[in-house]
């Protein structure tokens, strides 16, 4: 094993168990591992656990860069954890495409939960992934929830177009806007709207407070104008400051509305077994994709084509099958 991983899955397991937060976070720098024999051991390690995972809230939280992502989720973490629960904040931090690092300061900007024992928080780099989360997300939300969290919060990278993913890993997804004009409310994508489970206008304080009263009566209009509300829910728009923890009790109880609603009508159980589905494709797309690359033939051959298709000289698409048609002559 590499350093610093667990060994003693027995051991492992009953720490997660216990809340042993150095366990928990040496087991997911052991599922986030590429190594093959380290993936052996996670999904033993996920196998043993896996029973004791499924009752905890999952909310996925995205905005634009500057919405103050990181501030809105340690305000509701502190006062989530005032109220007795357990939290745990699983923050995907972009990684940069030259160095494949990420600044991962997600800990120095939520001061007032990092130091609490009940809290847990993870930055993690998304290396590439799309949809604003890392691939191991899934893996991670579920130690989590095995070391008795009660509410994970995944804070994605930020919004555009392939911020979906989150969608299909969280009960609920939660979209924050901020004090805007109308080209600026624009920005945001349709799709992401329509997705959105809760609204919120945060950053509304100060000189921004009557800006973010428009904004909200805005996103109100638009959504309105998007359809009627799905599954019995009409997505509320909220406005908050996350600086000064107003608004937070408002959005609380908006989440537990809809958590109740979605357990009655049986949408949070679907949701589960819609995810697990979704996860289960994902984690074939991404395993194709490793041994595509490792192909015993395919390695000299890939930085030749993209030499080839960078300078003009092949056809994407040709390129592209002709490499297929190698793995697969391969395999």
């Amino acid at each position: 094993m590499g350093k610093n991983l667990p060994s003693d899955l027995g051991n492992t397991r009953l720490s997660i168990r216990n809340g042993n937060r150095r366990a928990l976070a040496q087991a997911i720098t052991l599922i986030e591992s590429t190594r093959p024999d380290h993936r052996v051991e996670a999904e033993d390690l996920l196998g043993t656990l896996l029973k004791y995972t499924g009752e905890s809230i999952r909310l996925g939280i995205s905005g634009p860069p500057g919405v103050g992502k990181s501030t809105f989720i340690e305000a509701l973490g502190s006062f989530l954890i005032d109220n007795g629960y357990k939290i745990a904040v699983l923050a995907i931090d972009p990684s940069s495409k030259k160095g494949h690092g990420s600044v991962l300061g997600d800990k120095t900007r939520m001061p007032r939960i990092s130091n609490s024992e009940k809290a847990f928080i993870r930055p993690t780099p998304s290396s590439g992934s799309l949809g604003g989360v890392a691939r191991r997300t899934r893996e991670a939300m579920l130690l989590c929830e095995a070391a008795g969290h009660d509410v994970i919060m995944v804070e994605t990278v930020g919004v555009g177009q392939s911020e979906t993913a989150v969608k299909d890993m969280v009960d609920i997804f939660i979209l924050l806007a901020q004090p805007a004009s109308g080209d600026e409310l624009q920005g945001i994508k349709k799709g992401i709207m329509e997705m959105a489970d809760l609204l919120i206008v945060n950053r509304a304080d100060g000189d921004l407070l009557a800006a973010a009263s428009r904004t909200q009566a805005d996103y109100h209009s638009a959504l309105r104008l998007l359809g009627a509300p799905k599954n019995d829910w009409s997505t509320p728009v909220l406005k908050c400051s996350a600086l000064y923890d107003e608004g937070i009790p408002a959005v609380w109880d908006e989440i537990e509305k809809y958590s109740s609603l979605a357990k009655n009508n049986g949408l949070f159980s679907q949701v589960r077994r819609d995810q697990a589905v979704a996860w289960m494709w994902s984690e074939i797309e991404g395993t194709l994709s490793e041994q595509f690359r490792s192909g015993k033939n395919i390695k000299n051959k890939i930085d030749e084509f993209e030499k080839d298709v960078a300078n003009g000289i092949l056809n994407p698409s040709a390129a592209a099958k002709s490499l297929v048609a190698t793995f697969l002559s391969d395999n």
